[in-house]
Formats: C-alpha cells, sequence, structure tokens
C-alpha cells in the first residue's frame, strides 16, 4: 500500500505539472476552461495523496509546469506496451534521471545534496543542473562522481520538484535537456 501511494503521489504531481505546462499550447477558450477544471481536481488529488503519506499537501505556493516531452519521460516509466497499430507519438522521452539523497537515510531538503544518475545513458562534455519552476529554472553546479552528479538542493526549492541536465546554462528548453526530469520531493 505504501509503494502503491508512493506512485500515485509522484502520478497526480506529475499531472499538474503536465496540465499546467501544456495551458500555454491551448488556444482555444473552452478548452483551456476545460483543462483548468481538471488541473485544479489534479491539485486536490496531489494534496489529499501527500498528506495520506505524512508530505506536506501545498509545499510550495507554485506548481511546476512541465514540458509534453518532459512529461513522456516520467510517464514512459511507466508504460509497458502499446499496440503497434498506434501512430508514433509526437513526443520524445530525454535518458532517464534519477534523483536520490547523498544520505540514504536524511530528507532532502533546501541545502541538501542529491545524487543525479542515469542508466545507460553517458553524459560527456559540460553540463548543468536546473530545477524547474515556474518562473523559470534555477540553476545548480554540478559535481561529477563515479555515481554520476551531485547538486546541491538550492533555495525555494520545494515539495514535488523536478531537475534536468541541461547542456546550456542558461536554457532549461527541450533543445537544451540531457537527462531527465528526476522528480525530487524536497521537504
Amino acid at each position: 500500500m505504501k509503494s502503491f501511494l508512493a506512485t500515485a503521489s509522484i502520478l497526480e504531481g506529475v499531472g499538474v505539472s503536465a496540465y499546467l505546462g501544456a495551458a500555454a499550447s491551448i488556444m482555444e477558450k473552452t478548452y483551456l476552461t476545460a483543462a483548468a477544471s481538471i488541473l485544479t481536481v489534479e491539485a486536490r488529488h496531489s494534496a489529499y495523496i501527500r498528506d495520506t503519506n505524512g508530505q506536506e499537501p501545498f509545499a510550495s505556493p507554485f506548481d511546476n509546469p512541465l514540458s509534453f516531452n518532459s512529461v513522456y519521460t516520467l510517464a514512459a516509466q511507466f508504460i509497458v506496451s502499446c499496440p503497434e497499430s498506434n501512430p508514433p507519438l509526437p513526443v520524445k522521452a530525454f535518458p532517464t534521471l534519477t534523483a536520490s539523497p547523498k544520505d540514504a537515510s536524511a530528507a532532502v531538503m533546501t541545502g541538501s545534496t542529491v545524487v543525479l544518475a542515469t542508466k545507460d545513458h553517458k553524459i560527456e562534455g559540460e553540463v548543468y543542473a536546473a530545477f524547474i519552476t515556474v518562473t523559470g529554472p534555477v540553476w545548480a553546479d554540478l559535481k561529477a562522481t563515479h555515481e554520476g552528479f551531485e547538486v546541491v538542493v538550492p533555495e525555494g526549492i520545494a515539495g514535488q520538484s523536478y531537475v534536468v541536465i541541461t547542456n546550456c546554462k542558461t536554457g532549461a528548453s527541450d533543445d537544451y535537456i540531457v537527462a531527465g526530469p528526476a522528480v525530487v520531493e524536497v521537504v
């Protein structure tokens, strides 16, 4: 049951971020209103599940938007198969990124060190960490380690948050994402 609730919390949080990120792409007012009404329900679901898990239901005054590709990257981990007759999706998944506290027994807080790692994907060249927020990315320095990278959670990051690795220190759009997003729960 605990595993189910943890997964549900992440999925509901991603659902909120997906609707928020997609809002700018909806041009028809009727559809925007419908999407906004679904967003409010997703947000209530997320808060309820967070509270059930003993997490702060409203950890941040703002939710974080995600792009279509970032949402698909997170959702793809749960997709086992699709009928071959389905047309290809107009989205792509970035390499999967995981985030875990450096101190496995400690909660992640502002100032905590988090280990970022990819599976079966080597990241080369100069790269940067960007925590996705509603007002734009919050940058943090990456330190390469044998496990992947370490990053310190910057000020202003709280609740279910997302971190990506980019190849540009001024852009965290799909054009620059090298891996991620990874979900980071910041208390």
